[in-house]
């Protein structure tokens, strides 16, 4: 006789676990950064600065809800900082060349964002090119198409009260922020409720299961690099907005890099098949607090990234620390 139950497999309440105690170990460690920022930076519990870290995270969080996606799915893609630089750019020439119209040339700039993402996702899908090396060969092309396009100078824009509002703040909260949280609310629930965001779980624990299980793999793919290109797009939009100017420099800041080591941080696996937005937004706050405390307590700027480094090393350990000892006693249990 076939026994059935309503409660979770055991390989998905362990996922389920694991997730809760990674969410709970980054609850902690964001408490002892507030602590530890309140006590030895300046200023840093100021209305004011909270609002600055905000927008940091907005700068490089939009982009990491489609990085969460393709990671999970067992991908990675390095490409964003020099597309949205790209993207800025463009938006910027079209806002320039065109009539003027700032929803014909987002729209236009969205869809130059879904096509350049096509093109890691296509040769992933249909040549087997591994991710990392279609988005690297994005990376360099895209950084320098950029540089060239503008020759390493800004391309200002026309005065539009739209992207002043934009750029500016709604309620005392950078619009930026704002339009992370929505897409956090859509990314969440698309990843937990919906069978594509199954499909990017059941591709990233085993590829070759998901298509005898009649998941198109390679059409999903495609469909996650799109979404991470149209992201860039709207992180770049935004921070066009934001600075006035189209900025190819964002190809030199090391975009990509705040945008995966946030996504990693929030407890996603680089092999696949595990990980949640939650975890990324916590994450994202991990590193914007770290870079934002680090400037107001003064540290030297050639040693941030060291002391960054550590702490986001020191993080991830304390998560798997944390999620390790939850299983051990789910086990015991």
């Amino acid at each position: 006789m076939t026994h059935t139950s309503a409660s979770a497999s055991p390989p998905a309440k362990r996922r389920l676990d694991f997730q809760r105690m990674n969410e709970i170990g980054l609850l902690l460690v964001i408490a002892a950064l507030y602590i530890a920022f309140w006590y030895y930076a300046n200023n840093f519990l100021t209305f004011r600065n909270q609002v600055s870290i905000l927008r940091d995270a907005a700068a490089f969080g939009i982009a990491a809800w489609g990085a969460t996606l393709i990671i999970i799915s067992g991908e990675i893609d390095i490409s964003v900082g020099p597309m949205v630089a790209f993207l800025s750019v463009c938006f910027a020439f079209i806002l320039k060349s065109g009539d003027g119209s700032i929803v014909l040339a987002m729209i236009a700039t969205l869809a130059i964002g879904a096509a350049l993402g096509t093109i890691p996702g296509v040769l992933r899908a249909w040549f087997d090119v591994p991710s990392f090396i279609g988005t690297l060969g994005l990376w360099s092309a895209l950084g320098g198409m950029a540089l060239y396009m503008t020759d390493s100078v800004p391309v200002t824009i026309p005065p539009n009260e739209t992207l002043d509002a934009m750029g500016g703040e709604f309620l005392g909260i950078p619009f930026s922020a704002i339009v992370m949280f929505i897409l956090f609310a859509a990314f969440a629930f698309i990843s937990r409720k919906t069978a594509f965001g199954r499909s990017v779980f059941a591709i990233g624990g085993n590829a070759s299961a998901a298509h005898l299980a009649g998941i198109k793999v390679g059409n999903i793919r495609i469909a996650l690099f799109v979404i991470a290109g149209m992201l860039a797009a709207v992180t770049a939009i935004l921070l066009t907005a934001r600075n006035g100017v189209g900025d190819a420099s964002v190809a030199r800041s090391g975009l990509e890099f705040s945008v995966i080591s946030a996504v990693v941080v929030g407890g996603t696996a680089l092999t696949g098949g595990r990980g949640s937005i939650l975890g990324t937004l916590l994450g994202i706050f991990v590193i914007s607090l770290i870079g934002n405390g680090l400037v107001l307590m003064g540290i030297n700027s050639y040693l941030q990234p060291v002391v960054s480094g550590v702490i986001i090393v020191a993080a991830v350990l304390l998560n798997i620390m944390a999620s390790r000892y939850g299983a051990k006693r789910q086990l015991k249990g």
